[in-house]
């Protein structure tokens, strides 16, 4: 067992040479901050697969990736003249002590609705500073569009903007739905306006998701996984049975689905 390590100076020693102009890694010293976006993108969604698997034993691994990632970013920083890790640490330190002044001051708030309303007023102000008076600014553009739209309801939903009782959130996908329909069954189909009510049907999907309490690129990942495993189901039945996928019914096919959900509701 290695010994453990007390500070960060080891892994940004480590990340300072592997950029060292002369007898760095040739990748790593021709990356940029656009470059790296894709692997952080990666590597948080690796972390997120691990925890859904359960498997924690793997989690150090992956956060120690993701870390990695922050350094690097604070690595070109500090090349460049703006910024490096210390920085990055105060920036998150102050950051925190100030939106939790019911922990770090006088300031007391008696249940978790007045943390949050505490919480929105500080980013509130925070967003004035910067000339934001949006809700929804600084809502990132290249978050997923599932979660955008989350965050996007959630932001409106704080200040009124919201249905209040779920019959008119499931009426509006039973509308959006219609509106779907009614493009596809158009004599001369327009993809762009099946496009555009597909994306009304999705948002309004999530907006049911938020009312019910689930974070629907969560539910998404799960419904793929699930999915993704009765197929391997289907698939083995198939070879089992002697032909090809392609030579059987959809029917067939069908009946071997059925198999692996019941199988699966046995267990």
């Amino acid at each position: 067992m290695t010994k453990p390590v007390g500070n960060m100076q080891p892994l940004l020693t480590i990340m300072q040479k592997l950029r060292d102009p002369q007898s760095g890694c040739a990748w790593d010293k021709a990356q940029t901050f656009q470059s790296i976006v894709p692997f952080t993108l990666e590597e948080a969604y690796e972390v997120a697969d691990t925890i859904e698997r359960i498997a924690l034993d793997e989690l150090p691994d992956e956060l120690g990736d993701l870390l990695f990632q922050v350094v690097f970013y604070c690595q070109l920083g500090k090349e460049q003249g703006m910024f490096d890790f210390d920085t990055v640490i105060n920036r998150i330190c102050d950051k925190l002590t100030r939106r939790h002044p019911h922990v770090f001051t006088d300031l007391k708030s008696s249940s978790t609705d007045q943390i949050k309303q505490n919480w929105e007023k500080i980013k509130a102000s925070e967003r004035a500073k910067r000339e934001q008076h949006s809700v929804l600014d600084d809502i990132p553009l290249n978050l997923p569009a599932l979660s955008r739209s989350m965050k996007i309801q959630k932001r409106v939903s704080r200040v009124g903007f919201d249905w209040p009782e779920l019959p008119p959130v499931v009426a509006k996908i039973h509308e959006e739905i219609d509106e779907v329909l009614h493009e596809v069954n158009q004599d001369d189909i327009d993809p762009a306006r099946v496009k555009d009510e597909m994306g009304d049907l999705l948002f309004a999907v999530v907006n049911l998701a938020r009312h019910l309490g689930v974070e629907p690129e969560a539910a998404l990942r799960q419904a793929n996984q699930k999915f993704e495993r009765r197929f391997r189901g289907v698939e083995t039945s198939a070879e089992a049975n002697g032909k090809p996928m392609s030579e059987h019914t959809l029917a067939e096919l069908d009946s071997y689905w059925d198999q692996v959900k019941r199988a699966e509701s046995d267990k």
